[in-house]
């Protein structure tokens, strides 16, 4: 392919993945009361349990309805049209790829999807006892008025760093297969590792408490493990597949 070409092909998949986006996001606007309650039900949850606080939702200007109708279309048609804009991407690298590459390229995108998704699913899991910890931190006698706006960017930074974080085996088994991460260094590593881990998920989570931490990085840690097994995998086929003509000293000729 020309220069020309390639770029005629990243607007062709560009414009794809745009408008599956697009797509997600009406359908997502179209059903916004039902996207609106599932996210905001973490706050209502607390609510209900602690009625005694005085606590709500509230949009603090004219607009802000309308903001916060775009802002969680957007953020839903991103998620849900995730597998699409993946394949767009994989397809545009595809055609400078050997045939080994598609495959091991075709398994990242297979694992990215589930792994993303995986990672939304556990932080919604976990956001009504982060939030109970974090509005439990309010001193008697204060009320909880939270603007719409504000929540729900917190709530969807709270889901997309971790999503994206469970894409962190992706990155490692990635850096294997290209020879820079292999399995031996991995494994000795991993106390280090597993520090980095727990500062990360210290740093990159939305919230300050000790208990979305541990939870965020704990699955973390299991899948730097699983990417280790996974890399000491193919690092044992790559042992099996090296040709024993490789095998000799600099100062030696092979037999080839």
């Amino acid at each position: 392919m020309t220069l020309a070409e390639h770029f005629r092909e990243f607007r062709r998949r560009l414009f794809v993945a745009a408008a599956a986006v697009l797509v997600g996001a009406i359908v997502a606007a179209v059903y916004y009361d039902e996207v609106f309650e599932f996210l905001a039900d973490p706050f209502y949850e607390y609510a209900r349990a602690n009625p005694q606080n005085d606590i709500s939702l509230n949009f603090g200007e004219a607009t802000s309805a309308l903001s916060n109708l775009i802002s969680l279309s957007i953020f839903v048609g991103v998620v849900a049209s995730s597998p699409v804009w993946l394949w767009q991407a994989w397809r545009f690298v595809v055609p400078g790829l050997t045939r080994k590459e598609k495959r091991v390229s075709l398994a990242f995108v297979g694992a990215t999807v589930p792994l993303f998704l995986l990672g939304c699913g556990l932080a919604y899991v976990i956001l009504p006892q982060s939030l109970a910890i974090l509005y439990g931190l309010s001193p008697a006698g204060t009320s909880n008025i939270q603007q719409v706006s504000m929540y729900f960017s917190f709530v969807t930074r709270f889901i997309l760093v971790f999503g994206v974080g469970f894409l962190f085996p992706v990155v490692l088994v990635g850096l294997n297969v290209v020879g820079a991460m292999p399995a031996a260094r991995l494994i000795k590593g991993w106390r280090v590792a597993v520090v980095l881990i727990f500062v990360f998920a210290a740093v990159a989570t939305p919230t300050a408490d000790p208990f979305t931490m541990f939870v965020f990085a704990a699955p973390l840690t299991l899948l730097y493990f699983g990417a280790w097994f996974v890399c000491r995998i193919l690092d044992k086929r790559k042992a099996a597949n090296r040709p024993d003509w490789l095998e000799v000293d600099d100062t030696e000729a092979s037999q080839l």
